[in-house]
């Protein structure tokens, strides 16, 4: 499923794992820090060096919420 969905140009839960070094060195807080972590710098960073204009970064935003989305349904499948 992981390798059709990149076809499809999606990102898949825990496609944007990052390492506890990384997550740290980036200060995302405690609560925030699961498989999308990765995901989730890109996008910080893209939002500062794009002045946190909000249509400069969909793309990165889009593929944070979209594997926010898939590990929900991960989550909800376990119980």
């Amino acid at each position: 499923e992981i390798a059709r969905n990149r076809k499809m140009g999606g990102a898949a839960a825990g496609d944007g794992s990052a390492t506890k070094a990384e997550m740290a060195a980036a200060k995302v807080p405690m609560a925030w820090r699961d498989s999308c972590a990765g995901l989730l710098i890109k996008l910080n960073d893209c939002r500062q060096k794009e002045w946190y204009l909000p249509w400069k970064c969909e793309h990165e935003r889009h593929d944070y919420e979209v594997c926010q989305y898939k590990e929900y349904l991960t989550r909800l499948k376990k119980k």
